[in-house]
């Protein structure tokens, strides 16, 4: 059974206010480094479009499903690579 993680994007950037490009490697190592191996990932968290499509694709392979979870839309599964 896949373990569920939550992953707040926001949170990659905490010590800046704002995301940052030149920051974009060590935000992708620490995302895989919270997804873990095999998990259900969900990703949430005020963050530029360009910063949760760079998460995404860093997380595909590594994560079992990647769900994107928005207040106005709900859950939206990106990929799922479950065996069900």
């Amino acid at each position: 059974m896949a373990k569920q993680v939550v992953l707040n994007i926001e949170s990659l950037y905490t010590s800046t206010s704002t995301a940052k490009l030149s920051e974009l490697d060590s935000y992708i190592n620490k995302a895989r480094e919270l997804a873990g191996e095999g998990n259900d990932v969900i990703i949430t968290g005020a963050a530029p479009v360009w910063l949760y499509l760079k998460i995404a694709h860093a997380l595909h392979g590594k994560a079992r499903k990647l769900i994107y979870r928005s207040p106005v839309t709900g859950d939206v599964v990106i990929f799922d690579h479950s065996p069900d």
